[in-house]
């Protein structure tokens, strides 16, 4: 039987021992916030006395999520409204082993201000290089060993691309030799050794509100290997290759407000968009031609909060700051808590259990039943707002809140 555990880093082992898997891009290994399916049991309770800090640093300000390669562990920060901070980290101790800055911050408008204008774009890492969004819309790849910079492309003033109101907030997707991101007003495919872009699909015309929010996956869907991407205005599959247009349809959604990853399920996609609702897709495969059908449609939106599947079932935190259980092949919303929680999640899966961070710096331990909400566990693990994605490595925990970045071990 294995045991309850939720963390793989061994405090005694040497750090060129750690066994412990990496969490190279936004939403871990493969972007949905699922769990490696041999990874051990988690908890049945969160508590203090088991669930122990090994290490915090103080950061400047920022929502990206923490990056794991090897014995390091990344972050990207905005400090003093001008600068934004790169710094790695060494995974056992929390010892600072290099930081790299750049002069990059800007001021998002409206209703995106409350929440800051510092960085929110995750980074990726392929082990060699880490290639970080910055807000003005640039990109830079770092070496992972000193942070020193391989190259930079900054859209805005090398192919004279319209800087986004609200920065660079798409995250980009690591492929062989490749990135993937939603960057200088469409979705692009960048080479990884200098930087430049292979090809450019899902242009968007950008003139008010800038470029997209939501994050790229892979998928294949009618056995088509494809690039599931959301626009500010529509949903597509995009083929790796040459970046045609597979499908697409739009997404209604309040001002191109299309946040979340999308979700494939089978040959079927799941979305919700900020003032839209949530949608159920078909994707048909008829020879090399592939249509898109809308099966079902739900009031529930969704807000910034990427949702988990389990077992078919998706597992959603909406606009209403309530957590949702929607079966979408049923068409049907299961259940919707009556609790109000924050205004955003982020959510991690491991069989049927779900831990979810909480932006009011709360974290939920929740079993994942399409009966009825079933709250194991809470522990509160920050003071500080807690946008930044849940990072889990095996045993290792890390959560990146407003100002900060903690390490907890299950002991």
């Amino acid at each position: 039987m294995k045991s309850l555990t939720l963390f793989s880093l061994i405090l005694t082992v040497p750090n060129s021992l750690i066994a412990a898997p990496d969490w190279l891009e936004w939403r871990g290994p493969t972007r949905d916030g699922q769990i490696h399916k041999d990874a051990e049991a988690w908890p049945d309770r969160l508590n203090k006395e088991n669930l122990k800090k090994v290490w915090s640093k103080d950061l400047a300000q920022g929502y990206s999520s923490p990056i794991v390669s090897g014995n390091r562990i990344f972050t990207v920060e905005t400090k003093d409204k001008k600068d934004e901070i790169v710094r790695a980290f060494d995974r056992k101790t929390g010892e600072q082993l290099w930081e790299t800055s750049w002069a990059g911050s800007m001021r998002v408008p409206f209703y995106a201000a409350k929440n800051g204008s510092w960085a929110r774009c995750t980074p990726a890492c392929d082990g060699k290089s880490l290639f970080v969004g910055g807000m003005r819309d640039v990109l830079v790849a770092l070496d992972v060993t000193n942070g020193k910079e391989r190259w930079r492309v900054d859209f805005p003033t090398d192919e004279k691309t319209t800087r986004p109101q609200f920065g660079f907030v798409s995250s980009p997707m690591l492929d062989k030799e490749y990135i993937y991101a939603q960057v200088g007003g469409a979705l692009r495919k960048i080479r990884k050794s200098d930087g430049k872009s292979v090809w450019k699909a899902m242009k968007d015309d950008r003139a008010m509100w800038g470029e997209a929010f939501s994050s790229p996956t892979r998928a294949t869907i009618g056995g088509v290997d494809q690039i599931l991407v959301q626009a500010r205005m529509a949903l597509a599959g995009v083929s790796p290759e040459d970046g045609s247009v597979l499908w697409s349809t739009p997404v209604k959604a309040f001002r191109g407000m299309n946040i979340l990853t999308p979700t494939p399920i089978g040959d079927q996609v799941f979305t919700a968009s900020y003032g839209g609702g949530t949608f159920w897709y078909d994707i048909a495969t008829k020879g090399k031609a592939q249509s898109v059908k809308e099966l079902w449609n739900n009031k529930v939106e969704g807000n910034m909060s990427s949702p988990v599947v389990i077992d078919g079932k998706v597992y959603l935190h909406g606009r209403d700051k309530r957590f949702h259980c929607i079966d979408p092949s049923a068409q049907k919303v299961l259940w919707s808590t009556e609790k109000k929680f924050g205004d955003y999640w982020s959510t991690v899966s491991n069989g049927n259990r779900i831990l979810a961070l909480d932006s009011k710096g709360k974290l939920y331990l929740i079993e994942a039943n399409p009966k009825e909400f079933k709250l194991i566990d809470e522990l509160k693990v920050s003071a500080r707002p807690t946008w930044a994605h849940l990072t889990i490595c095996g045993e290792e925990m890390i959560i990146r809140d407003l100002e900060g970045i903690s390490v907890y071990h299950w002991k």
